[in-house]
């Protein structure tokens, strides 16, 4: 057994008995402003009342001024393919949030479950996700919303197989290997593809590896399965070292979700809308703009225009509003986690909508609910 076999033995672990939820630090204020203070000075003690009142004045007036040139720092969860990618690297989110005196921080994870701990934590303000790890956070006691969902099409997540393996179907899962991101959208696809054979999750030997970690174990042959997303899947068949058993079309139900905390949403409702605007017009031009945009993002992720502009053909572009529908179907799959014994409890997804009047504040216009 080599050494990235038996260290991988010690991850092998039953989904079931494994996947405790990890309890989450509470969640503490997203931003703090610090507040300058200013000493004015007092006359001689006959003074009059007029001057004390134009000392009053000139104070209020100085706080005022520092007030309004004071700067804020919206956190924004950091990627490197797709929407958010192009609003960063061409800094169209900072130059409209400005006029708001806000500033942007982008913050990189290793995928959804680790983005909404800093949501949790205080430490990150939008983040965006599939559809499971919303479910997972709000299970873990996260005071999150849902601000809106994504458009999709299945064909962003994977399942990889090294290129000699013999797995052909759902069925050949049992028994072996299979490494994926507890919580996300890999968890969650392979979860409705082993249900198609009849199987479930305790059927396999389950790998809980973010990408990084997998993509190393995958290179070094201790996986039998990798369930996981763009770039890694374009990656791993470049070098080589894995095929494209199948993708999530038939098995995905839902699209991504962009979420804030409760708190953020009730007092800043005028920068998710302009977040949101800005998202609309990232999507659009990276629509009408397919070779820019691999152009442009190329550098951060090291592969090639021309491969890039594959990956991004399979992109699923729209973003959408949070309707009763989109609500159903997310707790249909809450449901779903719940029944495989993966929740510490039953999950209402409700918990974590807005009213219509919240949701009208900052949902631009052109994708409001009808």
């Amino acid at each position: 057994m080599t050494i990235a076999n038996r260290s991988l033995k010690n991850l092998i672990i039953k989904d079931k008995t494994t996947t405790k939820p990890q309890h989450i630090p509470l969640f503490i204020a997203a931003c703090s402003i610090v507040t300058s203070m200013f000493l004015v000075s007092c006359g001689a003690e006959n003074q009059t009342s007029q001057n004390q009142i134009s000392a009053s004045s000139i104070k209020a007036n100085n706080k005022s001024v520092s007030n309004n040139t004071q700067k804020q720092e919206v956190r924004v969860v950091y990627s490197k393919l797709g929407s958010l990618a192009v609003m960063r690297k061409q800094g169209t989110l900072e130059k409209s949030l400005a006029a708001k005196n806000f500033t942007v921080k982008w913050l990189e994870f290793a995928a959804g479950p680790q983005a909404l701990e800093a949501l949790n934590a205080g430490s990150l303000d939008i983040a965006a996700t599939a559809e499971s790890p919303p479910i997972f956070a709000q299970a873990a006691g996260t005071p999150l919303v849902y601000v809106a969902t994504t458009a999709f099409n299945g064909q962003g997540v994977s399942f990889l197989v090294p290129k000699n393996s013999p797995i052909k179907s759902f069925a050949d899962f049992k028994g072996k290997k299979v490494s994926f991101q507890k919580a996300s959208i890999a968890h969650y696809v392979l979860l409705k593809g082993l249900q198609k054979e009849g199987l479930k999750l305790s059927d396999v030997k389950s790998i809980l590896l973010p990408p990084p970690d997998a993509n190393v174990a995958f290179s070094q042959g201790g996986l039998d399965v990798w369930v996981t997303w763009e770039p890694y899947i374009t990656r791993a068949v470049q070098q080589n070292i894995g095929r494209v058993f199948r993708d999530g079309q038939g098995l995905q139900d839902l699209g991504g979700f962009y979420s804030t905390s409760r708190k953020f949403a009730k007092e800043h409702p005028e920068i998710l809308k302009i977040f949101l605007e800005e998202l609309l017009k990232a999507d659009e031009w990276s629509q009408k703009n397919p070779d820019k945009l691999a152009e442009l993002v190329s550098p951060d992720v090291g592969i090639d225009v021309p491969t890039l502009k594959k990956i991004q053909a399979k992109s699923a572009y729209g973003l959408l509003p949070i309707t009763e529908q989109v609500v159903n179907k997310q707790q249909q799959i809450a449901d779903l986690w719940y029944s495989q014994g993966l929740l510490p409890k039953k999950v209402n997804v409700k918990d974590g909508i807005l009213t219509l009047e919240e949701y009208a504040a900052f949902t631009p216009k052109s994708i409001q609910a009808k």
